[in-house]
């Protein structure tokens, strides 16, 4: 169903408001390798996309162009020392040593981790490219909500909370979300940010710490040793006119749909109250759910989820971001349904068959899997209690709705035609698909070639027995799913 990109009620999204959706995806971005070993797989995107697209939902949005972020609009953040790194370096000179390679690790790329066992930021190919693909889908999402043309913009390739002015950090080299804020900031007067991620949005915490028209909200986990260590805490509220503008809650291992709820709901409820934005940000990092290879939170699909469809209930405009998440499945199983939610529209459990179908035969190629039911919750309630109440004693102390200054954009009004493609490109063009489509066209063929030299098998085997069939022979069987042509060879548990 094409609505022209506004939503319908839904279960999901209880208002039941129209919202015009926009959704930024580069193809680009999936071929990105950070190594064998790197927990990173940006083909995670590719990933939900490819769900995305398999349950219709393109339909319900618009298309936000592939536009690169320049090197002057990653300058207007970033060191200019540390774009020319990041514009310069290539694998191959980072591997000859030298200069190059010591620049690098000045600016935290390349860097052995004190264990000795991982590089965080690796030299990768293709690096300086990857981050203005980025980084130009969360600007072109901004521009998308401050043009007016969008309520939601999706990105899920964005969300790098942690790279720094001058430094890269946390598999993060540009921090695109503070790009997207400061765009934001040239047309709405307050803009909040929100982090999901299983991890401390220091990066952009940082960026706005003494800003009074900026706050940024943070729920990770806080344990002893977890990255960004020492950051976080819950006396951390900011600096100078952003005092009582960073909000930190913390959390145990452990941490359940329920618990985090019953912090996640009153605390941002307080925080619309009182800081009034006109605009949010919101980091979707998957690493929050179970089962990460990182995070050690609890939270189901539809727990996450929730988080979204709260802040989409406020009716302001909101941008969407990736960010963290190690077990891609599981991400982006996540993010095709929070783009459902965005949209405002069910979807089933059952996936449809797509080209990563063979990524969730473990979770039964469904939408939502299990949590972890012998991961031991360390967040009782008195925990839960006592945290929440004393993030809203810190909000407590916060001025309502900052009166702040405010000049409009040097720029002028936003091309709004330049951002969107009309019409939308063909998915056809997915390199993906098409493998995946002709894989299966070859599958079918080599199936029934499969199945006729059985055939004569057995007829031969017939004559030489006598007519008489045996019994143990393993039967070829044909499997559908969702259309997909699947076989399975059954012979002693082994599988074809």
């Amino acid at each position: 169903m094409d609505t022209g990109g506004n939503s319908l009620p839904s279960q999901s999204c209880p208002d039941g408001a129209k919202r015009r959706v926009c959704y930024y995806y580069d193809r680009h971005i999936a071929g990105v390798d950070y190594g064998e070993d790197h927990v990173m797989v940006p083909r995670r995107v590719d990933m939900a996309h490819a769900l995305i697209r398999s349950y219709g939902l393109l339909g319900d949005m618009a298309r936000l162009r592939s536009s690169p972020a320049t090197d002057a609009e990653i300058s207007g953040f970033h060191d200019g020392r540390y774009v020319g790194l990041l514009r310069d370096l290539t694998p191959e000179g980072f591997g000859a040593g030298g200069e190059v390679a010591s620049r690098a690790r000045c600016f935290n790329v390349g860097v052995v981790s004190t264990d000795g066992r991982s590089v965080d930021n690796p030299p990768v190919a293709g690096l300086w490219d990857y981050c203005q693909r980025y980084a130009g889908g969360s600007l072109a999402a901004a521009r998308a909500l401050a043009s007016g043309e969008a309520d939601v913009a999706v990105n899920w390739s964005g969300g790098m909370h942690h790279a720094c002015r001058d430094r890269a950090s946390g598999f993060c080299y540009v921090n695109d979300i503070v790009l997207a804020i400061d765009e934001l900031l040239g047309h709405f007067r307050r803009v909040l940010y929100v982090d999901i991620d299983v991890h401390h949005g220091d990066g952009v915490e940082t960026a706005f710490v003494g800003s009074n028209r900026v706050m940024t909200v943070s729920f990770h986990q806080r344990t002893e040793g977890f990255f960004p260590e020492r950051r976080g805490l819950l006396e951390h509220v900011g600096e100078g006119d952003g005092r009582h503008r960073a909000v930190n809650v913390p959390m145990k291992k452990g941490m359940d749909d329920d618990g985090y709820r019953r912090l996640f709901e009153p605390i941002m409820s307080k925080v619309m109250e009182v800081f009034q934005p006109e605009a949010i940000v919101m980091q979707c990092g998957g690493d929050s759910l179970s089962g990460d290879r990182l995070g050690h939170l609890n939270l189901s699909i539809d727990g996450h989820a929730r988080c979204v469809s709260f802040m989409r209930s406020f009716n302001t405009p909101l941008l969407l971001l990736g960010g963290g998440g190690y077990t891609i499945n599981h991400v982006a199983a996540c993010w095709c349904y929070e783009t459902a939610v965005a949209i405002g529209k069910e979807i089933a459990n059952d996936m449809p068959a797509h080209c990563y179908d063979g990524y969730y035969r473990s979770q039964g190629y469904k939408l939502r899997y299990p949590v972890d039911k012998n991961l031991k919750n360390d967040n009782t309630d008195t925990y839960v209690t006592r945290t929440k109440c004393a993030v809203l004693r810190n909000l407590s102390e916060l001025e309502a709705a900052p009166s702040v200054e405010f000049k409009e954009p040097a720029g002028g009004s936003i091309d709004a035609e330049a951002l969107f493609y009309r019409p939308a490109p063909r998915e056809d063009d997915d390199p993906m698909e098409r493998l995946h489509r002709r894989c299966g066209e070859m599958e079918e063929r080599g199936f029934l070639m499969e199945l006729g030299k059985r055939q004569l098998d057995l007829a031969k085997d017939d004559r030489e027995s006598g007519g008489h069939h045996h019994a143990h022979r393993p039967e070829p069987v044909k499997k559908h799913r969702s259309g997909k042509l699947h076989m399975e060879y059954h012979a002693h548990d082994h599988e074809f």
